[in-house]
């Protein structure tokens, strides 16, 4: 016999899981909306089963039933899975937010599994906010970035602590500066990582750049 209450659930945590998904997917991330979905299904689905499964069996005074080990051991699993998706692309960390996008997904179907509509809802809903906030210009403006700066300049004498000063006036930090001889030694190439705030923008630095003496050109580099 159905059991429309316990299907309702599962169904309830998928929809939240695909909203969390959409949000991922709108920002071409790595797990989007079915991912997301079918793990806040599989989540719910442990959790009911867990809790209400054996019922049948608690007829047995020697039997104890522990409906949290399951659900332990969904979150640890979906920890593996979330894992899959954090990797380092040159010298930076991605997939971090997406794999625990996973992971609190996974505690959302739980949570609704169990009955808690509200709480898994309310947690979907903050998360959906949360996300919106934290990708807006105003955090933006605020959080450091690095920008990958290519100059071509003539090898001239102090040429290098010329600009290392002009960067140190700036407040700018180097992650890395490379300096490469061309045209026989006659010029030099300099790769510098510069940190610098989102608010400042890199274009007042090219500017100052191009006006140094001895500066073929200067470029940027996705990073």
């Amino acid at each position: 016999m159905w059991d429309w209450d316990y299907l309702i659930r599962v169904m309830f945590a998928g929809l939240c899981g695909a909203l969390i998904g959409y949000e991922r997917k709108s920002r071409m991330k790595e797990a989007g909306i079915r991912t997301h979905f079918i793990v806040g299904i599989g989540a719910a689905l442990m959790m009911v089963v867990s809790k209400y499964g054996f019922q049948d069996q608690a007829v047995w005074s020697n039997l104890s039933l522990d409906p949290s080990r399951i659900a332990a051991q969904v979150i640890s699993g979906v920890g593996f899975i979330g894992a899959g998706m954090i990797f380092t692309q040159k010298n930076r960390i991605k997939g971090l937010t997406t794999a625990a996008g996973i992971w609190t997904t996974a505690g959302i179907g739980i949570a609704v599994g169990a009955g808690m509509y509200g709480l898994g809802a309310g947690v979907t809903l903050f998360i959906l906010a949360a996300q919106s906030l934290l990708h807006s210009r105003f955090y933006q403006m605020a959080t450091p970035s690095t920008q990958q700066v290519v100059v071509q300049v003539d090898n001239e004498p102090g040429v290098l602590n010329r600009i290392k000063e002009l960067l140190k006036h700036k407040k700018l930090t180097i992650h890395s500066f490379h300096v490469e001889r061309i045209n026989n030694g006659e010029q030099l190439v300099i790769h510098m990582l510069l940190k610098l705030s989102r608010s400042e923008g890199v274009e007042e630095l090219l500017s100052l750049l191009q006006e140094m003496e001895g500066i073929r050109s200067v470029e940027t580099k996705s990073n």
